[in-house]
């Protein structure tokens, strides 16, 4: 019984193994036929507008990245480390500032690290100046951000741009069949 049961198992494998090994023959010769047919012309790399503005809005840099100009990924960067720091440095002053001043609007004789340096108005001046400045910082890092987004978008747009030195203007006169008159003809190459 159980030689049976081998034998039914054996004769199936066969006919599954030689099924198998037909089909991979017919794939490979898809596969090679594929590969005659491929387009062997250049086509430049042109990247999508949309998709490099949302990469850059995802993570600063990413569309310029996508865009294959690897070069301003450190200027931007650059960027946001400065702009981080005068961030930080300029909350620190107005956090000093303001504890010194509100230590001594509480308390007269309350010492702090500005005391024979500062009076109480320009400590007042010197936390809203770096109040204001921390503001301006917060602005301008917004703007960069916007901006570098833009700039992904448009490089996208003009990374095929034809820039060769083949610009020529051309005038000619035309008549227009239905207008009486003459028209000048402006065309760019």
């Amino acid at each position: 019984m159980r030689s049976q049961y081998y034998s039914l198992n054996r004769s199936s494998f066969k006919k599954i193994f030689i099924a198998f090994v037909i089909a991979l023959s017919g794939q490979q010769t898809g596969i090679y036929a594929q590969q005659a047919v491929r387009d062997t012309s250049y086509h430049p790399f042109q990247p999508n507008p949309k998709r490099a503005g949302l990469f850059s809005a995802i993570l600063p840099g990413l569309g310029q990245a996508y865009n294959r100009q690897y070069w301003k990924v450190p200027v931007i960067y650059a960027g946001l480390g400065a702009a981080g720091y005068f961030m930080v440095d300029n909350y620190n002053n107005y956090q000093s500032y303001r504890k010194a001043y509100v230590g001594r609007i509480n308390n007269p004789y309350y010492t702090d690290q500005y005391t024979n340096i500062y009076t109480s108005a320009q400590l007042k001046q010197l936390q809203d100046d770096y109040n204001r400045f921390l503001d301006m910082t917060v602005l301008f890092t917004g703007v960069g951000y916007a901006l570098q987004i833009v700039e992904a978008m448009t490089g996208a747009h003009l990374k095929n741009f034809d820039v060769s030195r083949d610009l020529s203007v051309n005038i000619r006169p035309s008549i227009q069949p239905n207008y009486v008159g003459i028209g000048l003809v402006l065309s760019v190459k």
